[in-house]
Formats: C-alpha cells, sequence, structure tokens
C-alpha cells in the first residue's frame, strides 16, 4: 500500500492539474453554450486576475506546506496516527469518511471566514467579484488558501485519512468549485434534484449576492447537506438569478475589484464594509 501510495505522491500535481484542466474547458465550454447571466465586468482583466490568484496562491501554499495535504496523510499513515487507523476500519469505509469528514471541515471554515471580521477582510477578496463565472471559483486571497490548509492538516491528522481519499476529495473540490460558480444553467427539474446531492451553480449564486442575509447562506463548496443540517440554506434568491446583483455594495461601482495588485491588498485596506461580520 505505501509503495502504490509513494507512486501516487509522486504524480498528485500531474494527477490534479489533467482534472483541473480538463473541468475548466468543460465548464467554460457550457457557458459558452448555456450561460446564465450576462457578465458585466471587462472579461480579459477578470480571467488575467483570477487565475493570476490562483497561480500565485498555488506557488505560496507549495511553498509554505511541500507536501500539502497528500503529503500529511502520508505522514500520518506511516506513523499510524488518527481516529481511523485507531478504530481499524475498512479502507472504502474510511475513504467515504474521509471526503465527508474533510468536506464537513470545509464548511465551518466557510463559516468562520464569514463570522470573524479579520478572517472576512481576506475572504471578501472572494465576495468582491463583480461577476460570477467559473474563474470566480479560483479567487481566493493566498493568506486564506494558506489557513484553510491548516484546518485541513489538522483534519487528517485528526482522523487519519488514506492518502488516496485525500487526493480524490482535492480533485473534487477543485471540479465541484468550478462547477458551481459556473455561469450555466441547468434544466429546472435536473437543477432540484441535483442540489440534494452536490451544490449547483444556482445554489451558490445566492451566496454571492449583494444581500447580507443573501451572502450568509448555502456556504457548501461539495456537498450541500450541512447547509440543509445547520439551517443556512436559501432555496432562492429574493430575486431572480439573472437580476440579482453580484458581488459587494460597497464595491459595485469600484473597477479595481478586477485588478489583481488589487485583490493581494484588499484585506489590508480600510475600506466602508456594508457586511454584518
Amino acid at each position: 500500500m505505501i509503495s502504490s501510495e509513494l507512486q501516487l505522491l509522486k504524480h498528485e500535481s500531474m494527477i490534479r492539474f489533467s482534472f483541473f484542466l480538463t473541468m475548466l474547458l468543460a465548464m467554460r465550454l457550457w457557458e459558452i453554450i448555456a450561460p446564465c447571466r450576462r457578465l458585466s465586468a471587462p472579461r480579459l482583466m477578470r480571467w488575467f486576475s483570477n487565475i493570476g490568484l490562483l497561480i500565485l496562491g498555488t506557488i505560496i501554499l507549495r511553498a509554505i506546506f511541500p507536501i500539502a495535504a497528500v503529503g500529511v496523510a502520508m505522514f500520518a499513515e506511516k506513523q499510524q496516527w488518527g481516529l481511523f487507523y485507531t478504530l481499524s476500519i475498512p479502507y472504502w469505509q474510511s475513504i467515504v469518511l474521509t471526503i465527508i469528514g474533510l468536506d464537513f471541515t470545509t464548511y465551518w471554515q466557510h463559516v468562520i471566514f464569514h463570522s470573524f471580521p479579520v478572517l472576512w477582510q481576506l475572504h471578501k477578496v472572494h465576495h468582491a467579484d463583480l461577476d460570477f463565472d467559473v474563474t470566480t471559483g479560483f479567487r481566493f486571497h493566498p493568506l486564506e488558501i494558506l489557513l484553510s490548509m491548516v484546518g485541513k492538516i489538522l483534519t487528517i491528522l485528526l482522523l487519519g485519512t488514506p492518502v488516496t481519499a485525500v487526493l480524490i476529495f482535492e480533485v473534487l473540490l477543485n471540479a465541484t468549485s468550478m462547477f458551481n460558480h459556473g455561469n450555466v444553467q441547468l434544466p429546472s427539474k435536473l437543477e432540484s434534484l441535483l442540489r440534494w446531492i452536490v451544490v449547483t451553480p444556482d445554489m451558490h449564486r445566492i451566496h454571492h449576492s449583494t444581500i447580507t442575509q443573501e451572502t450568509d447562506s448555502n456556504f457548501g463548496f461539495n456537498l450541500p447537506w450541512w447547509d440543509y443540517l445547520f439551517g443556512t440554506y436559501r432555496p432562492w434568491p429574493s430575486v431572480s438569478h439573472q437580476k440579482m446583483a453580484i458581488g459587494l455594495t460597497e464595491y459595485q461601482k469600484d473597477l479595481r475589484v478586477a485588478q489583481l495588485q488589487w485583490m493581494l491588498v484588499l484585506p489590508f485596506l480600510k475600506q466602508p464594509s456594508n457586511h454584518n461580520a
């Protein structure tokens, strides 16, 4: 098992990049064929900045956490650290429980980033985007990415998660983030069915509304169950998805929101905020 997981660790970057690129191209094609909304901000600069933020965040993350989540899972396996090794549960069960457990952690991290002003300063870089498309799923401040990784590592060490399960979760999280940020339309019946098993674009778009009560709902990234369970689910925006305002009220007329350098310094700027953090 260890030797096969060493090979997995060796090829982790290529596996993740292959799935990432495939999903990105698929979502972009879908956005062209069946868009939900007309985009308002200059597209080229938005895409350059959102993708640039992803690349910068990835470089910084790898510099500080060279082995990242998958490597930590391998270390925990060698040391036999974590709940799953203590319980000696079947391998397939540990994979399922890992995906659910890490998703649970991601949900609460998201809630916490909305709940504390110092963390909201970081997270509002993501919410300041004036449009909502697949590249919005890349728009996270590097410091938020680092803090999120710390939470993920602690969860991995606590649970004792299999290496394969962590890689599956990372691929799923990247894919679902692109999916639920997609500027796409789904047939209503299919959308209603899908939102029981995965966060849909219509669900997550509400979370990017300028209305605080809507922003503070639908926190799920992958599984929607936590929103249902903890009372943070909102089925529909107050206006249609086509007419709802996206972003943060205080930055609606600020063209800097599409600039990479502005995203990086935003958490440290003193700006009026309408968010009830």
